[in-house]
C-alpha cells in the first residue's frame, strides 16, 4: 500500500511539474530573410536546437524563470537575448540577428517581402555542405503559378535553363533538364522527395514516374552537378522536394484548396497538421481528374501522405513518413506533323493508358551531440509499379477494327514491379582551427533495388483501362539487380573572412545483375538473354571555392566528376542477335561552374555563372559483320559530347529605387536567361547496304534535344494580400537526333521542333487572414507549338504542348 501510495503521489507531483511548465519558441530573421541552420542555445540549463527552414526554433517543457537565449552562426553575429517565461506560458520571440563581418550566405531568401524569385541554401545546413555549389531553392508559397496542375513552366521559370517536356496534360510526371541534357523524366537529376529517393531504381532505370503535388510542396532545391559528392553521381545534379511541415504554433491547423479548369479539371486538396506537446504531425490527402485539353486524355490522381514526428528531447528526434500515390492517364499518343498542323487537339490513338501506383516509406532518426555536431539516420523503401496498356505502333498506322473479328486487335501489355530499399547515414560537425569555423560532412549510403520487368503481353482488345492477360506469360520477362554501396566526405576550409575552400569526395561501388527471357519464338522456343553481372569501384572527386566580394555577394566555382551507370535497358539486347559489349562502362565525365550572385538592398537579386560539362562514353548501338558475313548490333560505349554555357538570373524591384514605403507595393521584374552549346565531339555511326558497312562520324552535331537557349521573362506586382504575375517564356529549336535531321519523318518521331513562345498570367489574393483566391490562363496567345517527339510511350510521335486554359481556385487555412 505505501508503494502504491508514494508511485500515487510522485506521479501527482510529476504532473503538477508539467503542468506548470511552459514552451518557449520563435523566429529568428535577418534583413529580408529567416535564417537557417543557427544554433540557438538556452541558458544555463544546457538546451540547445537548430533553427529550420523557416527560421524557427522552439524549447518545450521548460520550467519558469530567467534564462537567455544565445543565438550563433557561420554568417551571423552572435546574439543574447534575455527571457522570462512564466509557469504555463507559451511564449514566442522573433529575434533579428545582424550579420557578421563575411557574407551572409547561410541564409535562405524564403520570405522576403521584396523578393519573390529564387533563394539559395545556407553555406553549411545542418547535416550538408553547400558552400561553392550552384543552386536554386524555388519557395512555392510565394509564387502565382498553376500549383492544382503542377504547371512546371511556372514552377521552374527562375531556375536558369530548365527545359520542359510539356507531353503530360495531368502534370503527374514532371520532365525538366538544364545543360542540354534529356528531359525525360527528369532522370538526368537525381530526384528526391524530403531527402530520399523516389525514381524507380537511381542508378539502373531512374526515370522519375513520382513527383509529388506542388500544392503539398514548400521548396523545390535544386543544386547543380556539384551534387555528385554528397547525393549521387547524376551529371544534372539534385532535384529535391521538400513537403510542408506541421505547423508549431497549433495543435490543430486545417487547410482545403479547390481549383477547377478548362475541359473538367477539378483539384481538391486538403491538409491537416499540428504539433501537441513533443509530437508533432501532418497529413494531406489530394485528388484531381479532367478530360485534358486534347482528346483521349483523361486521368485521374489520388495522393496521400502521413508524416509523425516526435522530439524525445532538443537533441534527439524521430519521424516516419509515408506517401501513396496511384493515378490512371490516358495517352493521346503523338501526331505527324500534318496532323499537328491541321488540329494538335486531335488523336489516333483511344485505348492507350499508363497507370504507376506508386508507394514510399521512410524512417528519421537525427541525434545532435553538440550544437555544432549532428547525425541523422534515414532509411527508406519503394514498392511501386509501371502499368502501361495499347496500341503502341507507328502513329501513321491506324488502330481499327479487325474485320475477321469485328474487335480491335489485343493491346501490348507491359507491366514493371520495383521493390527497392535504401539506407543513408549522415554525419556534420563544426569546429574551430586557427580561430575559423571547419565545417565537415560525411555519410554512407545502401540501396538495393529489384526490377521485375514483363513486355510485350498480349492484352485485351478493350478501351479502358485494364492489366488482364490473354496468354499464359510475357514473351519478354526480364529480372534486374542493382546493389550501391557508398560513402562521402566534403569540407570547408574557410580561410580569413571571405574566402572558402571546399574538397571533397565519393566513393561507388556498384554490382548490376541481369537475367531472364528475351522472347518466345513463334514456334514457342524461349529466347533467354545471357545473364549480366557488373561490378566496378571508383572515385570520384570534386572541388569548391567561395569568395564572399561584399556582404550580400560571393563568387562562387566548383568542379566535380560525375558517371550515369549502365542502365538496364542497356544491358538487354534489342534483338536476339544484338551483342552486349562485355567490356561496356559507365558514362563518365565532370561539371565546372563558375559564378557571381548575391543582393544589393532590396533592388537587385542575381546570379550569373558559366558551365562546362563534358559527358563521355556514351552508350549506343553500331552495326558490325560477323565472321559468316551476317550483320549484327553491337551496343559499346560510342559518344562523347562537351556542353557549355551561360546562366543567368537577375530579378529586379525599381519601386525600391523611388521609394522605401510600402504602400505603393512592390514590382519585381525578373530575367531568367541560359545559352547553351551542347555538341558530340565524336559519335560513330553506321549504315548499312547489299552486306556492306558504311562508318561516318557525327562529330560537331548538335545533342538531340538541346535548345540553344531556354529564355523566361516576367513581372509581379504585389500589394496588400494580392500579386499577379506575368511570364513569356522563349525556348529555342531542337533536334531529335543525332545526325540533326531537319526535315519530320512520315511516322512523327524524327525531325527538327521549331522553336516557341508561350505567355502565362496568374493572380493570388489572400483576404479576411485565412481565405485566399488563385486564378490564371495558361499560354494566352493559345500558341501551338510541341516540346518533344516520342519513339514510345507517351507517343509515338510529335507530342503537342497545351492551348489555351484557365484555373480558378479558393483555398482556406485555419
Amino acid at each position: 500500500m505505501k508503494r502504491i501510495l508514494l508511485f500515487a503521489f510522485s506521479l501527482l507531483l510529476t504532473t503538477g511539474m508539467l503542468w506548470g511548465q511552459t514552451t518557449l519558441k520563435g523566429r529568428l530573421e535577418a534583413t529580408g530573410h529567416v535564417v537557417v541552420g543557427a544554433t540557438v542555445s538556452l541558458k544555463p540549463v544546457d538546451l540547445f536546437t537548430i533553427t529550420d527552414q523557416q527560421g524557427r526554433f522552439r524549447f518545450d517543457n521548460i520550467a519558469a524563470g530567467s534564462y537567455t537565449l544565445e543565438i550563433s552562426g557561420v554568417d551571423i553575429a552572435p546574439l543574447s537575448y534575455p527571457v522570462e517565461p512564466t509557469n504555463g506560458e507559451t511564449l514566442e520571440v522573433v529575434l533579428t540577428a545582424q550579420p557578421a563581418e563575411k557574407a551572409l550566405t547561410e541564409v535562405t531568401v524564403y520570405g522576403s517581402r521584396d523578393f519573390r524569385g529564387i533563394g539559395r541554401l545556407p553555406e553549411a545546413g545542418i547535416l550538408q555542405v553547400n558552400a561553392g555549389k550552384k543552386m536554386e531553392v524555388v519557395p512555392l508559397n510565394s509564387l502565382d503559378a498553376n500549383l492544382a496542375a503542377n504547371n512546371t513552366r511556372q514552377i521552374f521559370a527562375k531556375v536558369p535553363g530548365t527545359h520542359i517536356w510539356e507531353s503530360d496534360a495531368s502534370g503527374i510526371q514532371v520532365s525538366v533538364a538544364t545543360r542540354g541534357l534529356s528531359p525525360n523524366r527528369s532522370w538526368e537529376y537525381n530526384v528526391r522527395q524530403n531527402g530520399y529517393d523516389v525514381s524507380a531504381d537511381p542508378l539502373g532505370y531512374p526515370e522519375a514516374y513520382y513527383n509529388p503535388p506542388m500544392e503539398a510542396v514548400d521548396k523545390v532545391e535544386v543544386i547543380r552537378g556539384a551534387a555528385s559528392l554528397q547525393w549521387g553521381p547524376q551529371f544534372g545534379g539534385l532535384l529535391n522536394y521538400q513537403l510542408r511541415r506541421a505547423p508549431e504554433d497549433r495543435k490543430i491547423s486545417l487547410e482545403s484548396r479547390q481549383t477547377v479548369g478548362s475541359y473538367g479539371m477539378f483539384s481538391s486538396y486538403n491538409a491537416v497538421g499540428g504539433t501537441v506537446g513533443k509530437f508533432d504531425y501532418v497529413a494531406y490527402f489530394h485528388h484531381r481528374d479532367g478530360a485534358g485539353w486534347r482528346e483521349n486524355s483523361r486521368y485521374t490522381i489520388n495522393h496521400g501522405f502521413l508524416r509523425l514526428g516526435y522530439q524525445f528531447s532538443p537533441k534527439f528526434r524521430a519521424e516516419a513518413e509515408y506517401t501513396r500515390t496511384d493515378y490512371k492517364s490516358q495517352q493521346a499518343g503523338g501526331l505527324t506533323d500534318t496532323q499537328f498542323a491541321a488540329d494538335a487537339r486531335q488523336s489516333a490513338r483511344s485505348r492507350n493508358w499508363f497507370s504507376t501506383p506508386w508507394n514510399l516509406a521512410s524512417a528519421r532518426l537525427q541525434y545532435d551531440f553538440s550544437p555544432k555536431t549532428h547525425l541523422e539516420l534515414k532509411v527508406f523503401g519503394l514498392f511501386s509499379q509501371r502499368n502501361s496498356i495499347g496500341f503502341v505502333r507507328a502513329i501513321n498506322i491506324p488502330d481499327t477494327i479487325n474485320l475477321a473479328t469485328g474487335t480491335y486487335n489485343p493491346r501490348q501489355l507491359d507491366r514493371d514491379q520495383y521493390n527497392n530499399w535504401g539506407s543513408e547515414l549522415r554525419f556534420l560537425t563544426n569546429y574551430t582551427i586557427g580561430g575559423r569555423e571547419q565545417t565537415l560532412a560525411t555519410g554512407l549510403r545502401y540501396f538495393d533495388g529489384y526490377t521485375h520487368r514483363r513486355q510485350s503481353g498480349l492484352g485485351d482488345t478493350g478501351s479502358e483501362f485494364s492489366t488482364d492477360l490473354r496468354g499464359e506469360q510475357y514473351p519478354r520477362d526480364l529480372e534486374f539487380d542493382t546493389r550501391n554501396t557508398a560513402a562521402f566526405a566534403e569540407h570547408i576550409f574557410r580561410v580569413g573572412k571571405r574566402f572558402s575552400l571546399v574538397p571533397g569526395f565519393r566513393v561507388e561501388n556498384v554490382q548490376n545483375n541481369a537475367e531472364g527471357r528475351i522472347n518466345i519464338s513463334g514456334a514457342g522456343v524461349e529466347q533467354n538473354m545471357i545473364p549480366e553481372q557488373r561490378t566496378r569501384t571508383f572515385l570520384l572527386a570534386g572541388f569548391g571555392a567561395e569568395y564572399h566580394a561584399t556582404a550580400t555577394s560571393e563568387v562562387y566555382a566548383n568542379i566535380s566528376q560525375s558517371y550515369r551507370p549502365v542502365a538496364f535497358a542497356d544491358l538487354t539486347p534489342p534483338a536476339t542477335t544484338a551483342v552486349i559489349d562485355p567490356s561496356m562502362k559507365d558514362a563518365r565525365g565532370w561539371v565546372a561552374d563558375f559564378g557571381y550572385r548575391g543582393r544589393w538592398k532590396d533592388v537587385l537579386n542575381f546570379d550569373v555563372s558559366v558551365f562546362y560539362l563534358r559527358y563521355a562514353d556514351r552508350i549506343g548501338t553500331i552495326a558490325r559483320l560477323a565472321g559468316d558475313g551476317s550483320v549484327y548490333q553491337y551496343r559499346t560505349n560510342l559518344s562523347t559530347s562537351i556542353h557549355q554555357g551561360v546562366e543567368s538570373y537577375l530579378e529586379i524591384n525599381p519601386l525600391a529605387l523611388i521609394t522605401t514605403a510600402k504602400r505603393f507595393g512592390a514590382l519585381n521584374l525578373f530575367a531568367s536567361l541560359a545559352w547553351t552549346d551542347a555538341r558530340f565531339t565524336d559519335l560513330p555511326v553506321t549504315t548499312v547496304s547489299n552486306g556492306v558497312i558504311t562508318e561516318t562520324n557525327l562529330k560537331d552535331k548538335f545533342v538531340d534535344n538541346a535548345p540553344r537557349y531556354v529564355h523566361r521573362f516576367g513581372a509581379t506586382f504585389a500589394r496588400e494580400g494580392f500579386s499577379a504575375t506575368w511570364q513569356l517564356s522563349s525556348v529555342g529549336a531542337v533536334f531529335t537526333d543525332a545526325a540533326n535531321t531537319d526535315a519530320a519523318s512520315a511516322n512523327g518521331q524524327t525531325g527538327r521542333i521549331p522553336g516557341y513562345e508561350v505567355q502565362d498570367l496568374s493572380a493570388t489574393w489572400h483576404f479576411l487572414h485565412n481565405y485566399s483566391l488563385r486564378a490564371g490562363v495558361n499560354n494566352l496567345a493559345d500558341v501551338r507549338y510541341a516540346t518533344r517527339r516520342a519513339g514510345g510511350y507517351p507517343g509515338p510521335g510529335l507530342l503537342p504542348g497545351e492551348g489555351r486554359t484557365w484555373y480558378a481556385g479558393l483555398g482556406v487555412r485555419f
